[in-house]
């Protein structure tokens, strides 16, 4: 009898496995999140002279410690609010990639950073399911007051991974409310988002709301993520 050896792989085909099967998965392998998913009303969030006297984008800009030469995408755009604050702070040498899914944001707000003068800004449309960011270019992704609007949101985050650089960090600020009152509570985020693959790294108090700051973990079978109910 011949034996046969399990065939030896290159080691770049084995580091590149996750990727690969990444690509291959259809949406459909997602499942759909057990809870309602908020309409999408307005490319704003409140407005932003109230915003800024709470402080709430330079608080969350100081605890991911956002700084000049980053990537910082902002996932979900709408007006700008935290494009047209963090371009500043990445500066020249940084770049701020605007995204959003709603092709009429994205134009307005392509007009507000022109106006402003700001050129260290990209633009990118995505779909409700994949951010499509650039590969392995991400420092931090902002996900603000919008995780409650992502109707895929499994499949979103899971395929928002092959964008992070390996010590990125994911940020979502929203409202520990229920999200048919547009917000998302804690428990629920940290489980949908650590189904995927992430681990939670902080949670911050807002006023109002939270930041709940993720990292990449190991790698996960988008076949076995299971939807997590409330």
């Amino acid at each position: 009898m011949v034996s046969r050896a399990a065939p030896r792989y290159p080691i770049a085909m084995r580091v590149f496995a996750p990727v690969l099967l990444l690509l291959a998965t259809p949406v459909s392998a997602f499942p759909t999140p057990q809870r309602e998913v908020a309409r999408i009303v307005s490319p704003t969030w409140a407005n932003e002279p109230s915003r800024d006297k709470a402080g709430e984008a330079s608080k969350v800009m100081r605890i991911l410690n956002i700084r000049a030469g980053q990537t910082v995408a902002d996932i979900g755009a709408g007006s700008g609010y935290y494009t047209m604050r963090v371009a500043p702070v990445v500066g020249p040498r940084g770049r701020v990639i605007a995204q959003d899914i709603v092709p009429r944001y994205l134009d307005m707000l392509k007009r507000r950073t022109a106006k402003a003068g700001l050129t260290n800004i990209s633009f990118v449309k995505g779909t409700p399911s994949d951010p499509r960011l650039p590969r392995a270019s991400i420092d931090v992704a902002l996900l603000i007051h919008m995780y409650h609007v992502i109707a895929e949101p499994y499949a979103l985050l899971y395929r928002l991974r092959a964008s992070l650089k390996p010590d990125a960090r994911v940020a979502i600020v929203d409202l520990d409310r229920p999200s048919a009152a547009h917000g998302m509570p804690k428990a629920m985020l940290v489980c949908e988002v650590r189904a995927v693959g992430y681990a939670l790294v902080s949670m911050d108090d807002l006023e109002p709301g939270y930041l709940a700051v993720f990292k990449p973990a190991a790698p996960v079978d988008p076949r076995s993520v299971k939807a997590c109910r409330g």
